[in-house]
């Protein structure tokens, strides 16, 4: 079994694999390592990738590509709809509001989510590792952009499931660009000394992503991440748009009005872009039989093309500042600037870079396979199947978090997570009621691109008073997990009793009742400010679902047998005393979002004697 990493991308998607002799990309059938992130149906047959894309002028209506922005979003969102509209397949709104998809597949009319096109597509990269490594693909890590949410990484989530893939975690693309420069550097400070600070501008297809992160030798830590719609295909439409109008006045046609020639135009201006980047002087744009059998000619500069797309290099530029701004780094403390993705090749982002930042581009990343490599790495770290030596990655929250309920005294909200908060994460919030209550989750306002920040519903059964008629303590536990999707993960009602005291206490004892009334002290129940719902962080720590062993094991070697078994046996005895001085009962309820439904486990304490002493 191998385990593989996957960098799902607008335009191409990438496999890299973890073996003996380090991380590899996976070539696909066409022996090339970046596969299109495209999708075709034609007459009977289903076709991906390569394929897929070559066929997307002629088979236009049919050929599903840029769907990544389209997961877990709704029909109506604005920002669906800017997507929408320069799709040039069909598009309608689904029963639940999600986006559908309209293709003639099978010689039928089929209406397809775009997790069902993702999954589709997962399943090719599945495919093509099979064929490389020829062994079962199971596990793997998937990337996907810092500023996905909650639904986003969701739809991620079901699109692998149904592709049959093992997702051990969903990685930011961010920080799997970070974990690829850092896992191989022999020379990053000690945890003593201070971290290496290092930039990382990510400029791909369809967005731009900016990162800060801190080294330690075995270790990173993000600080902060910025992200812009900016990317790739942005500059292309600027140029496509520009040659539009030129070629309406030259050739008295418009690419506009049919969807096939504005593909066509749209594929030659990429690679005249392409070539710009390389290239300062004055090269030719030709296109033949482009409309009404015309065949059209341009040319165009380097210094044009940057005059054109000014007002994007000014959204790259405010993206920079703002990351600077975000992650309190002064100047002289970053390190280095790394770039990757395609469109960071473009010489005034490079240009921009020095300027922002006073480093130099820097190129020791592979621009197209680190985000890739870096999956596949924390895929071996996690998978059991291959061993590797330990890097920790901390990530952190893109955006803040609140939560809010209502109760007799109205409306209360608090702010459980701020923005950049590390990740994964969780805090235990501790509230007083009497009556089950609904906890309503959702990003800060204006925070998101999102017209709606709304994250889930909780719905808290079970909760009443106890035999006083007073309110009882609830802890509910709000979650940040490996993948970043925030839950409410549990919620807990204590239910104090109190017991007949024994005639002669332990010092055990004494030291559990200490315990007791330092608890009532930080959430007192005579104040009435507690009883009507006010939350309280009583507790906070790292969520991490793969702790570390315990490297200190007890030493007992200078003990006998027969003292180590007494020792045990009194210790025993002391902790059943304890329980029977002063005990709490321990309500535990489960619930689910939008289908809740409560069970009751009482915690019961059994005490073990083995038989191990013997004459």
């Amino acid at each position: 079994m191998s385990v593989i990493g996957i960098d799902f991308g607008n335009d191409s998607s990438y496999v890299a694999v973890a073996k003996a002799g380090g991380i590899e990309t996976i070539a696909n059938d066409y022996s090339l390592r970046a596969t299109p992130s495209f999708v075709a149906f034609a007459g009977r047959n289903r076709v991906l990738g390569v394929a897929a894309k070559n066929q997307q002028v002629t088979n236009m209506n049919n050929t599903i590509g840029n769907f990544k922005q389209l997961l877990g979003r709704k029909f109506d969102d604005p920002r669906a709809q800017e997507e929408l509209r320069s799709l040039p397949y069909h598009t309608e709104a689904l029963q639940d509001g999600g986006i559908g998809i309209r293709v003639n597949y099978l010689d039928e009319e089929h209406v397809f989510s775009p997790e069902q096109i993702t999954a589709m597509l997962f399943t090719k990269l599945k495919e093509d590792a099979f064929k490389e490594l020829k062994t079962q693909i199971n596990d793997c890590v998937i990337t996907v952009p810092s500023y996905f949410t909650n639904a986003q990484r969701q739809a991620l989530l079901d699109a692998a499931n149904i592709s049959g893939l093992n997702v051990l975690r969903l990685m930011n693309e961010t920080t799997a660009t970070a974990l690829s420069y850092g896992f191989y550097k022999q020379d990053l400070p000690t945890p003593e000394e201070k971290p290496r600070n290092v930039i990382f501008v990510d400029c791909g297809h369809a967005s731009l992503q900016i990162s800060a992160c801190a080294f330690h030798k075995g270790n990173l830590k993000m600080l902060a991440s910025c992200s812009d719609s900016v990317g790739g295909r942005d500059f292309d439409l600027v140029l496509a748009t520009h040659f539009n109008k030129e070629f309406q006045t030259k050739y008295k046609i418009d690419a506009s009005s049919k969807k096939r020639a504005f593909l066509r135009l749209m594929a030659e201006v990429e690679k005249l872009k392409k070539n710009m980047s390389a290239n300062s002087t004055k090269l030719p744009l030709n296109i033949e039989c482009f409309m009404n059998e015309i065949d059209v000619h341009s040319s165009m500069q380097r210094s044009e093309m940057e005059e054109l797309s000014s007002h994007l290099f000014q959204r790259i530029e405010t993206t920079m500042r703002k990351l600077l701004l975000d992650s309190k780094l002064a100047l002289e403390e970053i390190h280095s600037v790394e770039i990757v993705g395609g469109s960071s090749r473009i010489p005034a982002i490079k240009h921009l870079i020095e300027q922002i930042f006073g480093k130099p581009a820097s190129t020791t990343l592979n621009q197209d396979e680190a985000v890739s490599r870096g999956a596949a790495l924390q895929c071996a770290i996690l998978s059991p199947a291959v061993r590797v030596r330990e890097f920790s990655c901390t990530d952190v929250q893109a955006y803040p978090v609140l939560i809010s309920w209502t109760d007799t005294d109205g409306p209360h909200e608090m702010k459980v997570f701020e923005q950049y908060h590390a990740a994964p994460f969780c805090r235990l919030l501790t509230v007083h009621r009497k009556e089950p209550m609904t906890i309503k989750v959702h990003y800060e306002p204006n925070s998101v691109p999102y017209p709606d920040p709304f994250i889930g519903t909780y719905h808290v059964k079970g909760i009443k008073p106890d035999a006083n008629g007073e309110a009882q303590e609830v802890k509910v536990k709000v979650r940040i997990n490996n993948n970043g999707i925030i839950t409410v993960s549990s919620a807990t009602m204590y239910e104090r009793k109190e017991s007949e005291e024994p005639t002669s206490p332990t010092p055990t004892s004494n030291g559990d009742q200490q315990k007791t009334g330092d608890a009532n002290q930080s959430s007192p129940q005579g104040d009435e400010s507690g009883k009507v719902g006010e939350p309280m962080d009583i507790q906070e720590g790292s969520d991490d679902e793969h702790p570390k062993k315990d490297s200190k094991p007890n030493d007992s070697s200078g003990e006998g047998w027969t003292q180590r078994v007494t020792r045990w046996f009194t210790s025993v005895c002391a902790t059943l005393i304890c329980f029977y001085s002063s005990y709490q009962k321990k309500t535990t309820m489960a619930f689910h979002s939008r289908n809740t439904h409560l069970m009751y486990m009482r915690l019961s304490f059994k005490i073990y004697l083995p038989s191990i002493y013997q004459k």
